[in-house]
């Protein structure tokens, strides 16, 4: 089947685009986020492309005051690609890996916006995620991580939030993760869940600083890189043993300070702000990656922020997956200067170096 994406020149089989393999699994997406100085204002956007399914999905979330606010869309997408509009919500890709435009057109939930992301440096190319479990492909994908900075508005009911020096991080990945409605006839697992992952995009005057890290139960880290770029020398330092000390806020899961250590600097995390990502469908019960809503459906759901809070200590496994908006202080012997950036976690199963024992039990102290 002939679709427009088959006028460019980008074809690596014989088959036409639409044609993506024969794993059913397979998905290819970006990511968004954005939040103001003060780090009272946190917005995010996803749309993900699922070929095998004919599923294209997206969401747009605004984090603001005490509540968090999703508007989410899922589309049949009948093999085009390219056609980066779900519902309301739409990416326009103005200059590959340098400018993307983000459009939320308006619409009955009372959440829309139009607002440039520009990228800050070049790209990381993170290290190709290859994980099994219990015999057989778990992950498999490609994953590239870029700072920017946004311009524009959002307007939520009769307020209109202005969007002028806004940071951020976007990201693209590609390739094999569990996705869509689960299958009853699906082989059942032998072993126990588990996932431990940190991600953390951080935005300085001067520097863009990537960390990120996937351990294994045992707390082997099968996964990690991390990238220094100097935006005024227009280089990039990679760190070859990064070490990490971690807090966690007691009887939870949920990382209370964070320091990271980069030969002879140290990165030392103040968390604020908490983004639910679920609100982008992750882990979400409803809203999950590829799964089908028919031709075209629209929802939109608010999280109250407080109520979230005083429900940490359930464990909640559509809770689990967050940004923590943050302050950083980034160190060195020559300078000191502070920054923004999120720690993203997401720790289901066993992690034996934090205490995590079960699939979902918290520390006790």
């Amino acid at each position: 089947m002939l679709t427009p994406a088959d006028d460019y020149p980008l074809h690596q089989t014989p088959e036409t685009i639409n044609i993506s393999g024969k794993n059913r699994n397979f998905y290819d997406r970006f990511f968004f986020n954005g939040y103001n100085d003060e780090g009272d204002i946190f917005f995010a956007a996803a749309l993900g492309v699922y070929p095998q399914l004919n599923i294209m999905d997206a969401s747009f979330c605004l984090s603001i005051g005490k509540k968090q606010y999703n508007l989410r869309a899922s589309k049949e997408m009948n093999s085009d690609r390219l056609n980066l509009v779900v519902g309301p919500i739409e990416v326009n890709i103005v200059k590959p890996l340098e400018e993307t435009i983000l459009i939320i057109k308006e619409n009955e939930y009372g959440i829309s916006g139009k607002i440039h992301a520009k990228a800050r440096h070049k790209p990381i190319e993170e290290p190709r995620f290859k994980h099994n479990q219990d015999s057989g492909i778990f992950i498999d994908c490609t994953r590239a991580t870029q700072n920017i900075s946004w311009y524009g508005e959002i307007k939520l009911h009769d307020q209109i939030i202005k969007i002028d020096s806004f940071k951020g991080t976007r990201d693209r990945s590609w390739g094999l993760r569990p996705i869509g409605n689960k299958d009853n006839k699906e082989t059942k697992h032998t072993e126990a869940p588990q996932f431990y992952w940190i991600w953390t995009p951080m935005n300085f005057p001067n520097h863009c600083i990537f960390y990120h890290r996937n351990d294994d139960s045992l707390g082997k880290s099968w996964n990690c890189r991390a990238v220094v770029d100097n935006l005024e020398e227009n280089s990039r330092l990679e760190i070859t043993s990064p070490k990490i000390e971690i807090d966690y806020k007691k009887n939870t899961r949920r990382i209370n300070g964070l320091k990271i250590k980069l030969e002879d600097a140290e990165l030392e995390f103040i968390p604020g702000r908490v983004f639910y990502m679920q609100g982008l469908g992750y882990t979400h019960p409803e809203w999950g990656h590829g799964n089908n809503h028919g031709k075209l459906e629209v929802g939109f759901d608010i999280i109250d922020l407080d109520k979230a809070e005083s429900e940490l200590a359930k464990g909640l496994i559509h809770n689990l997956h967050i940004q923590t908006l943050s302050k950083i202080k980034f160190k060195t012997p020559e300078i000191f200067i502070t920054g923004q950036g999120v720690i993203e976690q997401l720790f289901i199963g066993r992690h034996k170096p934090s205490g995590f024992e079960g699939i979902l039990d918290r520390i006790i102290e």
